[in-house]
């Protein structure tokens, strides 16, 4: 296994202008979580700070604003397919409810199947709904199955695999299938109450048995990237325990032609990639780019888990048409799991930015520290990914953050009038008013706290129904940021067991020979222990740690510091 320097970064420096400074955060309490999220927030406008950064701070091009849209009648969901037509969505597959529980019994119940096909009008904000009790038994299961893999491709929505439960099979599986949906008729026939079914065709195929992966496309090939296959009911204590399970990462990118006449759907299966250490990866963001060699790619950016460790990968794989490489070189700490990703190039720079809406991760961002978490917690930041003209890739912690714990499971769903490279790629240079709606956030799993799992009875999460309208505003101000830099000295720490009962033992490596101090203090800052000038070593460090006796169970932060650089793991005291 090559090695993932879990480092920390540092933010040097952020100077921030904020414009039209009488927008404001309207929140209301809610009573319950079951009052879903559109309860929540009454008018949210936010103001991000994009910028494009080579190595050096430069004026910020532009501004995104988020405004809440609130449509009577929307329910929540997540994890789902969507395609669209004439500014209305629609909306297959995915949860209805928020993360899943870890109970065999109640993991993906079907209570939380969405089992209807749901139009929106994000602009006159109405929203349709049609059961899927029309269809054939094989496609109303797919159809209600979550994390499907899809695109659009004209007017025909294509839906992969997907896990779900078949009353066919008697169980949970991930489906063998894909299902071309006509978009606009089917649309058209919800919004007026009419059939479907003629609408909608199926077809078998083995090698699209894949769940939480993506479907991309580079020129005329699709690109089946990462993803697992899943069969039975979740276990968390593994496939041999209770019922049992098959869990098979593809460890590949798959690749394919495909010729669809309205009838008949013609699949060529090409060569593809298989590399079990570095593309074992599934439920992550994988983004269309534009390469600095100016041609069309994918970026796969982090995802879950890593063959040595229940943790998220670091690094990214970028794909193009003559294969993929691995960027051991570049760490993003930020957004593991899939969120919402909005993908913007300036030409005139020759940058490629990704834009990551919460969701969750490994690090987050707290009163100005980077804190890890190997809990990987639900997250509010907002972060990006740079990549310049010379390659190198580039991550930014923006200065504002989600409303609350969401964006797992959500979509970015682009305006489609505005300029896009035919991969989707929003053009910035050709973008003419000084703000423009450029799409919309829909959807997710809206959590009431950062680490819920191992307490979660399906209360501490709902499928967020907000929508937010997306606004890319031009920056003529000289408002300028450094990007977040990443020193290596100390790297890779690990506190294990955690949660703990008070005796831990802490992993680190060091770059050089030197003393360390040590520093535990509780979520207010309070110093509750402190170890200072212990012998460091060059390479791999392992120092036991037993906390102070009179603690009492919560979490805390714990702090070891080398050569005035800081690093940051939330320590559980769990008895």
């Amino acid at each position: 296994m090559h090695s993932l320097n879990l480092c920390c970064v540092e933010v040097k420096c952020i100077i921030i202008y904020l414009r039209d400074l009488g927008y404001t955060l309207i929140g209301r309490k809610q009573s319950t979580l079951a009052s879903n999220s559109n309860t929540m927030v009454r008018s949210i406008v936010y103001f991000l700070l994009f910028a494009v950064f080579p190595l050096a701070a430069q004026e910020l091009p532009f501004l995104v604003k988020l405004n809440a849209v609130e449509i009577d009648g929307l329910g929540g969901i997540q994890s789902f397919a969507f395609g669209q037509h004439d500014g209305k969505w629609l909306i297959a597959g995915g949860r209805l409810d928020g993360l899943h529980r870890r109970q065999p019994f109640a993991s993906f119940d079907l209570a939380g199947h969405n089992n209807q096909l749901i139009v929106v009008d994000p602009v006159e904000k109405k929203s349709w709904k049609a059961s899927l009790t029309g269809l054939e038994a094989e496609i109303q299961e797919q159809l209600s199955s979550t994390n499907m893999e899809f695109i659009q491709e004209g007017n025909i929505l294509y839906c992969l695999g997907g896990y779900g439960y078949s009353q066919l099979q008697q169980d949970h599986t991930t489906f063998a299938k894909i299902t071309a949906i006509q978009i606009a008729e089917t649309i058209k026939a919800i919004t007026e109450g009419q059939p479907f079914d003629s609408y909608i065709r199926q077809y078998s195929e083995s090698r699209f048995q894949v769940t939480g992966g993506h479907l991309h496309k580079i020129n005329d090939t699709y690109y089946l990237l990462g993803g697992q296959k899943f069969i039975g009911r979740y276990n968390p204590m593994g496939p041999d325990h209770g019922p049992g399970f098959v869990q098979e990462y593809t460890n590949a990118i798959r690749k394919f032609t495909m010729t669809d006449d309205g009838n008949q759907l013609v699949i060529t299966h090409l060569d593809s990639y298989t590399d079990a250490q570095n593309l074992h990866r599934r439920d992550y963001n994988a983004r269309e780019q534009i390469m600095p060699d100016g041609k069309e790619g994918i970026t796969m950016f982090s995802g879950v888990f890593r063959t040595d460790v229940d943790l998220p990968y670091l690094n990214a794989v970028n794909v193009d048409a003559t294969g993929y490489s691995v960027n051991d070189s570049f760490q993003q700490l930020f957004n593991h799991y899939h969120c919402a990703t909005m993908p913007v190039y300036d030409a005139s720079q020759n940058e490629m930015h990704t834009v990551f809406f919460g969701g969750i991760a490994q690090y987050y961002m707290e009163n100005g520290q980077i804190i890890k978490d190997d809990n990987v917690p639900f997250v509010k930041t907002i972060a990006g990914v740079t990549r310049h003209a010379n390659g190198q890739m580039m991550e930014y912690v923006f200065p504002i953050t989600m409303p609350a714990f969401l964006g797992a499971g959500s979509e970015f769903i682009a305006n489609e009038s505005v300029p896009a490279y035919s991969n989707s790629v929003i053009k910035a240079n050709d973008l003419e008013k000084d703000s423009t709606t450029v799409g919309y956030i829909f959807g997710g799993i809206s959590s009431s706290a950062p680490n819920i799992f191992f307490v979660n009875d399906g209360s501490q999460s709902v499928a967020s129904n907000t929508i937010f309208e997306v606004q890319l505003i031009k920056n003529k101000t000289s408002t300028i940021q450094q990007p977040l830099e990443t020193n290596k000295t100390l790297y890779d720490l690990q506190l294990s067991p955690n949660p703990g009962s008070g005796s831990y033992q802490i992993k680190f490596k060091l770059r050089q020979s030197g003393r360390i101090d040590l520093k535990l203090q509780d979520l207010g800052g309070r110093l509750v222990d402190e170890q200072s000038n212990l012998p460091g070593m060059s390479g791999e460090n392992r120092l036991q740690y037993d906390v102070p006796g009179q603690l009492v169970k919560g979490s805390y932060i714990l702090s070891i510091t080398f050569n005035n650089e800081t690093k940051h793991v939330k320590l559980i005291l769990s008895h």
